[in-house]
């Protein structure tokens, strides 16, 4: 099993509100994309300078269902929401 996991820095600008939109279209991916196994979006909560303001935890099958979701047309379009509202991602991928 492939586990991705992003943290996004939020803009200061409609910081709430581009939270619960890009939540919500992280979360009707789930839905859209099959190769996608699991997904869980969360707000962070804590007030920390070096905190960030969302995580996405996503599991699949293999290596090659991880790249066929990166280049997902459905991806695509929240990827491009959110280099639109974010300031800074990280991104980790591993094997479990």
């Amino acid at each position: 099993m492939i586990v991705h996991i992003v943290i996004f820095k939020f803009k200061n600008e409609n910081q709430d509100e581009n939270i619960l939109r890009v939540t919500q279209e992280l979360n009707d991916l789930l839905e859209k994309i099959d190769v996608l196994k699991s997904m869980e979006v969360g707000v962070n909560f804590t007030d920390s300078e070096r905190a960030f303001d969302l995580s996405l935890y996503s599991t699949f099958e293999t290596k090659e269902d991880l790249q066929a979701y990166a280049i997902h047309p459905e991806h695509l379009k929240v990827v491009a929401l959110i280099k639109s509202v974010t300031s800074e991602t990280k991104v980790v991928d591993y094997i479990l």
